[in-house]
């Protein structure tokens, strides 16, 4: 396993009731006695990164040996499909469209990097206690075949950036909601929802997956999910349950750790059949905008897949390595204050004057024609958009709005748009957000 360095680190376990346990680790010792249900724990002071084996002897009426423990970097990812992606699909999925980005079909042959742990939460097999301990493995060979696409990726950036060991969590359910990674005390803690019903099993999965790995120190957490509220056609509310999510975990580990989300893909909502809701053009661009919401609270990150999926048909796009990537490139920037560039242009404001927009940007860095931006008048209707960066703004015009209020961008479930700073897209915005509250970065 690797242990999360510079951090008090919990060892805990059953034994007797009145046990003397003592653990014996990286020059520490340290003991305690069981309580009455048999219950031990036992907390080691911050540990410096290694990035050689060690063993860690747990001693009471019997001996547990654990071998093969690097102190490295720590991260936990969960959410739905996307992030459960196994990285054996790699190998049957055709050739991408975008061959600048790469294709790693052959990733899981070729992946040997002892300083890559990874562990699978598997629901399945909670109820076993025996069975949790044997989850963490090297990352590769039929372990890494079935573990997270984009949590391995992630990991082998950060890996090849620290030079450190790195260990990665996967905890994702294919097909689920938000809600069953949220406790009712958790939307309980939430003003939002006193008078409003929530569905969808909450603490579902949070008490068998997330809830047993709160002892263990982790470094942040990567969230990929949201298709499936999506699918319901939320917004506003959304935002409201990432918020309950976010700060329950924060509280559970007891840290305000860096928490870096993935903004969902493009994907043809208009044209699913629901019985429970009507899909529109409008009903993902107005998901990714309550996705961008959360960049309000302190120590977020969220990256965009706009120029990530080679058909609009496919809910599981294939470059989940570009996903690691920039989830990557966040941590590297913003956890481990590397200088690089890390984040494609995330909207700020703008003024309107003699008949153009003028929009201001977050890390915007580039010269290049920019396409994928619409304006409207006070009709609002929408039309296609010159764009062009001057002076450190987009200046957004058409000869076919003479007095402009409103811009977009991307602001379609099939967008096109070619707005990147530092070959990192842009996230889709428009300037009339009812939630006049934008992200401010730090």
């Amino acid at each position: 396993m690797v242990l999360q360095r510079d951090k008090p680190i919990n060892i805990w376990g059953f034994a007797s009731p009145n046990e003397k346990v003592e653990i014996t680790f990286a020059g520490q010792k340290k003991q305690a006695i069981t309580d009455k249900n048999g219950y031990w724990l036992v907390v080691l002071a911050p540990l410096k990164t290694s990035a050689l084996p060690q063993t860690m002897m747990i001693s009471g009426t019997n001996t547990i040996q654990l071998t093969n423990i690097l102190v490295g970097e720590v991260w936990l990812c969960s959410g739905q499909s996307n992030m459960e992606y196994a990285m054996r699909k790699l190998a049957k999925i055709p050739k991408p469209k975008n061959e600048k980005l790469g294709f790693p079909a052959d990733e899981v042959e070729l992946a040997k990097n002892q300083q890559i742990r990874i562990f699978l939460v598997n629901r399945k097999q909670l109820s076993k206690p025996d069975s949790v301990h044997k989850s963490w493995a090297v990352a590769q060979d039929s372990a890494l075949r079935s573990f997270s696409a984009v949590g391995y990726f992630f990991a082998k950036e950060l890996q090849s950036k620290l030079g450190i060991p790195v260990g990665v969590i996967s905890s994702a359910v294919p097909g689920s909601a938000i809600e069953p990674w949220i406790t009712e005390k958790a939307f309980a803690a939430e003003p939002y929802f006193n008078d409003k019903k929530v569905g969808n099993d909450p603490g579902k999965f949070y008490t068998p997956m997330v809830e047993p790995l709160t002892n263990f120190k982790i470094r942040g957490v990567l969230w990929y999910q949201g298709e499936t509220n999506c699918f319901l056609n939320e917004t506003l509310s959304y935002s409201y349950k990432m918020k309950a999510l976010i700060k329950s975990w924060r509280k559970a580990w007891g840290e305000e750790f860096p928490f870096y989300y993935v903004q969902i893909a493009p994907f043809n909502y208009s044209k699913q059949k629901s019985d429970k809701v009507t899909l529109t053009a409008d009903t993902e661009p107005n998901f990714w905008e309550a996705q961008a919401q959360l960049l309000r609270l302190p120590n977020t990150g969220l990256i965009s897949t706009n120029d990530l999926n080679d058909s609009n048909d496919d809910l599981h796009p294939t470059y989940k390595w570009e996903v690691g990537r920039r989830l990557a490139l966040w941590a590297l920037a913003k956890t481990y204050y590397q200088k690089i560039d890390f984040s494609g242009p995330i909207y700020k404001s703008f003024s309107i004057k003699n008949g153009k927009a003028f929009v201001d940007f977050y890390y915007l860095n580039t010269q290049a024609p920019i396409t994928g931006f619409t304006i409207a008048g006070k009709d609002g209707k929408y039309v296609n958009a010159d764009a062009i960066v001057k002076d450190g703004k987009v200046v957004v015009s058409s000869t076919a709005v003479k007095e402009p209020v409103a811009v977009r961008y991307n602001w379609t479930e099939n967008p096109t748009g070619n707005f990147y700073s530092n070959g990192l897209p842009a996230l889709p915005f428009r300037t009339n957000n009812p939630l006049t509250t934008q992200f401010k970065a730090n």
